[in-house]
């Protein structure tokens, strides 16, 4: 029997997420082991009226491809792919693995080679959103492989993963709107400042976001969601910041990361553990020791890391920072292809807008 919180997240999912609105073209794609939640939005965007196409994948294909395809096969992209970021109204897409170690034994330069040459895709998409042409959002059917490395039974992340996006809720999109007016007015505070200035242990950091889009978060692009997010103007990070939490991509795992930025650019790096594989993807090219994206989390109800950066980032009480890519909608000029979230806890620090304190023990003042 289907967890009748599969029902209500597609549900979400389709209407308040995306809008679906009858005639839209959707495509829905995740790996297999999300066939439950899949099977269930494929059903609700019919209802909404849309024609939804599903792609669904086995995670193993992307082990054998970049382990075993020559260099020219990395680069390939087919037309199809390129025909389909132009379209689709909307995309939906699973996040979810039955093994989320697959890929940590990949040569880390295969797969650069491999997000390079799908970067004028990621390029197209965000253009197209920024335009209003394309809605997407990314979600997560809560998985084994999941709940172990968040140190959970599957049960138990099951509640963490339906209690974070408000499922609970008897109306969840009515609460997702209600955290939308609530970050708001953060986004519209930050708007009207400059320098951002972050103190914490081992974190003296400052940036520049005038004339930047602070972007509200609230369940559109992310489900479950909570932060509000923009681009540093490019060479205006400056200083030094420990991220406290371990740095996880491509199912590379980087503790302790310190980072030195001068001119907005990383002058230094190190880690405590995985630091070859930082320093490979900071040369990844000229836009990865850049900074993309700036945000903080304000999602309280996530309350612990999970090694999955669809919440830890939106943790309350921390603060993240992308290197690489820059997203269009907040003005950014960043080009990469990488884009790596690094999360910092917040909760001994202070932030302060243009000299003005504006956030302490976790939480803004504002």
């Amino acid at each position: 029997m289907t967890d009748p919180r599969v029902r209500k997240l597609a549900s979400v999912l389709i209407n308040y997420s995306l809008g679906i609105m009858p005639g839209d073209k959707l495509a829905i794609r995740g790996d297999a082991v999300a066939e439950p939640l899949i099977l269930e939005c494929y059903r609700e965007a019919l209802r909404a009226g849309a024609h939804p196409d599903v792609y669904v994948g086995l995670e193993e294909l992307a082990e054998i491809r970049l382990k075993e395809g020559t260099e020219e096969q990395l680069r390939y992209v087919s037309e199809i792919q390129l025909k389909a970021v132009e379209y689709y109204d909307a995309n939906l897409a699973f996040w979810s693995d039955r093994n989320t170690k697959a890929l940590s034994g990949v040569d880390p330069r295969r797969m650069a080679i491999s997000q390079e040459a799908t970067r004028p895709l990621m390029q197209r998409m965000l253009e197209r959103s920024a335009r209003g042409e394309l809605r997407w959002c990314g979600t997560l059917f809560p998985t084994n492989a999941h709940a172990q490395d968040a140190g959970m039974s599957l049960s138990e992340y099951e509640d963490f993963v339906y209690g974070a996006g408000l499922l609970d809720e008897d109306d969840p999109a009515a609460a997702w709107q209600k955290v939308r007016e609530s970050q708001q007015h953060i986004a519209d505070y930050l708007s009207r400042h400059d320098e951002i200035r972050i103190e914490a242990p081992d974190t003296q950091l400052t940036y520049r976001v005038g004339g930047r889009h602070w972007i509200n978060c609230a369940g559109n692009e992310n489900f479950p969601d909570g932060e509000v997010f923009t681009a540093p103007i490019e060479d205006s990070v400056s200083g030094t910041v420990r991220f406290t939490y371990p740095a996880v991509y491509n199912a590379n795992e980087v503790e302790d990361v310190r980072l030195t930025f001068r001119e907005g650019r990383v002058v230094e790096a190190s880690a405590g553990k995985g630091e070859g594989f930082l320093l490979s993807m900071l040369d990844l090219d000229s836009g990865s020791r850049y900074v993309g994206e700036v945000a903080f989390g304000l999602n309280y109800g996530i309350g612990r890391f999970t090694r999955n950066i669809l919440f830890d980032e939106k943790l309350g009480g921390t603060m993240h920072m992308a290197l690489g890519k820059a997203y269009p909608e907040s003005g950014g000029t960043n080009e990469s292809g990488l884009h790596w979230d690094m999360i910092c806890d917040l909760s001994e620090g202070r932030v302060y807008a243009d000299s003005e304190l504006c956030y302490e023990h976790g939480r803004f003042k504002v």
